[in-house]
């Protein structure tokens, strides 16, 4: 979708993402991503750990993975330039934007809008952040209990003085298969994980426990490898390119000088980049896999009941929250009638002043009856 606050496709069309996330059980958003698909800037542990509720109560994502996260030492996330300006304990306005989702917004999921006994003149302010001084990436992964909460685990990897492109890609792909793995490695006589809907752990494996996690821990551990091998590679041949460029010279000039930095600049990304195959050892058997444990995050488990939830209207009918205002998917929570949606009512008055609701009510219930028939329920 995006990245650093750019968005690769147009902005209408993040409520078709949007849309589609409730046919996952895996996403593996990037900070500025995981903002965008929640409505909520990740300003810190906190209000990550309530991005990833909302992706999972609301949008009923079993697992999610926030991946190239950038943590300050007490904690605080560099922001995405989406929310650049923010304060780190204030929410974005609550003005809905076409990608917003309705009744869901900052203003509900941002800590700063939980209860607290500090006055609104007393909430800290944004810190300064040198990225350069940001030593480690972080991906923090979940997957869900049997009501939606978090689980939150969190995996520190040092930063490589190099830029990889596609990374994103390559930490999707090898996740797949290791999930698989982990999850068949968990699975006993007396729990079938592999058979469980979604793969979903029981309520009372522990964050760092998941399969999830080991996953995690495994592809970390092969990435780290593979690309810390490849930045001693692509020293080695940027020494040789200067030495040989040095050599032969550069001619004089700014147009010169232009033209000799596009050709190193080429050079460095020919020499940076990740021949994977080259590495089967290092994908096969992860190196130092204790470096890549997986360690809970204990903010996962204060964000409250609330965050995430989707209240029905007095129809009973609960608005997904997927698309723009009064579009998107909703659910029949109980009724199968429509009598019983708008409350029983008999009479001809009454029946009279509820022409509206039945009409609304017909509406709902011919949108839902297929879902409903198909999966007995709501899933």
């Amino acid at each position: 979708m995006g990245d650093n606050g750019k968005l690769y496709i147009p902005e209408d069309e993040v409520p078709e993402y949007k849309a589609l996330l409730r046919e996952a059980d895996l996403i593996l958003p990037n900070q500025f991503e995981a903002e965008l698909l929640s409505d909520t800037p990740i300003t810190d542990l906190k209000s990550l750990a309530a991005a990833i509720q909302v992706l999972h109560k609301t949008y009923q994502v079993p697992h999610v993975i926030i991946t190239s996260l950038r943590l300050t030492r007490d904690n605080q996330t560099v922001p995405s330039s989406r929310a650049s300006s923010r304060p780190v304990s204030k929410p974005a306005s609550g003005t809905q934007t076409p990608s917003e989702s309705p009744n869901l917004n900052a203003a509900t999921s941002h800590p700063s809008a939980w209860p607290t006994s500090q006055s609104s003149s007393e909430q800290p302010q944004a810190p300064q952040i040198n990225p350069d001084d940001i030593e480690n990436l972080t991906i923090i992964g979940s997957t869900a209990t049997s009501d939606y909460k978090p689980r939150l685990f969190r995996i520190d990897t040092p930063a490589l003085p190099l830029f990889f492109s596609g990374t994103g890609d390559m930490f999707a792909a090898l996740t797949i298969p290791r999930l698989i793995e982990a999850v068949h490695a968990a699975s006993t006589p007396d729990l079938a994980l592999h058979s469980r809907p979604s793969w979903r752990s029981p309520d009372d494996v522990a964050p760092e426990d998941l399969p999830l996690a080991k996953a995690c821990q495994k592809v970390l551990a092969s990435m780290q490898a593979i690309l810390g091998k490849t930045a001693e590679t692509c020293d080695e041949k940027m020494a040789a390119y200067d030495k040989r460029a040095e050599k032969e010279g550069c001619g004089l000039g700014d147009e010169a000088d232009e033209q000799t930095a596009k050709r190193r600049h080429l050079a460095l990304m020919n020499a940076s980049e990740v021949k994977v195959v080259r590495y089967v050892r290092e994908l096969l058997d992860p190196p130092e896999l204790e470096r890549f444990k997986p360690r809970p995050v204990e903010e996962g488990r204060s964000v409250p009941d609330k965050v995430g939830s989707k209240e029905p209207d007095q129809l009973d009918v609960l608005h997904l929250g997927i698309g723009t205002h009064k579009e998107g998917a909703i659910q029949v929570l109980e009724a199968k009638t429509k009598d019983e949606i708008i409350g029983g009512k008999s009479g001809e008055d009454e029946r009279g002043e509820s022409q509206g609701q039945v009409k609304e009510a017909e509406e709902a219930i011919e949108e839902t009856k297929g879902l409903r028939e198909e999966n007995g329920g709501d899933r």
